[in-house]
């Protein structure tokens, strides 16, 4: 499994938050992220830590001592494992070839139709690598045999699989809570799945409610998923379906996530229908994209810019509806260049496949002042910063073609470079990255930078158009100056 990578450097002379970054990169971990070998688990940019020092990831597995020792579990959660243990799977992604693991989930029989249910990025090698991998299942209850993949819903990463040989007796799969029915914060739910593939396990927790500022709506669940549970089933009390573990907190203390079992439905629907994926899904995949794309954009340009708060220039500063905004700053009185600084960064990202995620925006600025050095000084490091921001295309994109213009909008001068990569695999779809840098003063200036990941042609240069209108210039009123009477 492969973290993510981030396509920025920082600038040469800013004191930036690294570690920020790095947190944000590390700090969350798809719960089925176990690897054959117990290779690393996939980290994602689901969320970003504070202005604090860099979570330390500790051991999956705590010492034994009695400090570290978990809960006993409840009665009601013995009851409700030995009512779902009949429905409830691990997921193995093998290679065709010699049959060896290479990745391992979770999932569960729902309805009466066959149909086992597990996330995407679970199957993600056997949807757009077929001809390399294939899908098994081993039941809690010693049943086991092959899977083929039905559907799959990569936005809100879910997946249908059902048993190429249905089993004997069959089984009553689990049932979704209905849509209507609420929970409240608090009470009490239970996650089922196999944690670095060692048993099947329950998990006894709390529902806490929707994770705020989340793009996608998705379960904020206070219990210790682990990698290889991803695709298990979270239940209520009644032993519905509520949710479906997917990821969890590094940096935190039982602190998982759930995608609703609302978006269960139409996927289920589709699954029945649907005839077995043996050709690489990237077709669908990019469908499913598009129409991400298409409503991330419209959602985010439905809404007006905040303001950076300074007294001249206007900084297109997004709102946190569905991102994060951190800010940071050099130390008072510091020798050389001054600046502040802020990162926003969206709190989910689509699963494509290892390595990559897409589907996703951030925008960042740096105001700096320049009075101590002097116009020469600051010009130079203005622009090695701006030299030093990376743009780049990878395995899975191609080279990012850049253009530059001298742009002025509202008063002020700018130059802004715009660059575009294309998925090799996903036709249509592009990372956008637009870099800005005032020019109309001497020792002062801001820059900024948007980028937009997974974004369709036409839909990119709208973003692109919508931040470079976001900056603008108000010269600050000058003082009237005061005469003094000459004395007589």
């Amino acid at each position: 499994m492969v973290q993510m990578n981030d396509d920025r450097r920082p600038a040469v002379f800013s004191t930036k938050p690294h570690w920020v970054q790095a947190v944000l990169r590390s700090a969350v971990v798809w719960a089925c992220g176990l690897a054959a070998a117990g290779a690393q688990a996939a980290t994602t940019g689901l969320t970003e830590a504070p202005d604090a020092p860099p979570a330390v990831v500790a051991p999956a597995v705590a010492p034994a001592d009695a400090a570290s020792a978990p809960r006993p579990v409840s009665s009601s959660a013995q009851q409700l494992y030995e009512q779902a243990r009949h429905q409830l799977v691990q997921v193995r992604t093998l290679l065709s070839g010699q049959g060896s693991q290479s990745t391992v989930g979770s999932g569960f029989f729902v309805g009466s139709g066959g149909l086992i249910v597990t996330n995407y990025h679970v199957v993600s090698q056997v949807a757009l690598q077929p001809q390399r991998y294939r899908l098994t299942y081993a039941g809690a209850d010693g049943r086991e045999g092959a899977l083929d993949l039905l559907a799959f819903d990569a936005a809100h990463d879910l997946a249908v699989v059902r048993p190429v040989q249905a089993p004997r007796p069959a089984i009553e799969g689990l049932t979704v809570r209905p849509r209507q029915a609420s929970l409240d914060k608090g009470e009490r739910i239970y996650s089922l799945g196999n944690p670095l593939d060692v048993g099947f396990a329950v998990v006894e927790g709390t529902y806490n409610g929707l994770v705020e500022r989340d793009f996608y709506p998705t379960i904020f669940f206070s219990g210790s998923l682990n990698p290889g549970m991803s695709g298990g089933p979270a239940l209520d009390s009644q032993g519905q379906v509520m949710g479906v573990n997917v990821a969890t907190r590094l940096d935190g203390q039982q602190v998982s996530f759930l995608v609703p079992s609302d978006f269960l439905q139409d996927l289920l629907a589709r699954a029945t229908k649907a005839t077995p994926i043996r050709q690489p899904a990237y077709a669908e995949l990019t469908r499913q994209l598009m129409v991400h794309q298409d409503g991330l954009t419209k959602r985010f340009m439905a809404q007006s810019w905040r303001s950076a708060g300074h007294p001249s220039y206007r900084i297109p500063v997004p709102q946190e509806t569905f991102m994060r905004c951190w800010g940071s700053s050099s130390q008072p009185h510091a020798k050389g260049i001054e600046f502040e600084r802020s990162d926003c960064n969206m709190n989910q990202s689509v699963f494509v496949s290892g390595g990559l995620n897409t589907g996703n925006l951030s925008v960042r600025h740096e105001i700096y002042d320049g009075s101590k050095l002097g116009a020469w000084r600051f010009a130079r490091q203005h622009s090695l910063s701006f030299r030093n921001e990376f743009v780049g295309g990878g395995r899975q994109r191609t080279a990012a073609q850049c253009s530059e213009r001298f742009v002025q909008h509202d008063g002020l001068d700018m130059r802004a470079v715009l660059c575009m990569s294309a998925y090799k695999k996903l036709p249509g779809l592009y990372d956008l990255s637009v870099l800005v840098a005032t020019l109309n003063a001497d020792t002062a200036g801001v820059q900024g930078r948007f980028d937009a990941r997974g974004v369709g042609f036409d839909n990119a240069l709208k973003l692109a158009d919508f931040y470079l209108k976001g900056y603008g210039w108000t010269p600050a009123p000058k003082t009237a100056a005061t005469v003094t009477p000459a004395s007589r």
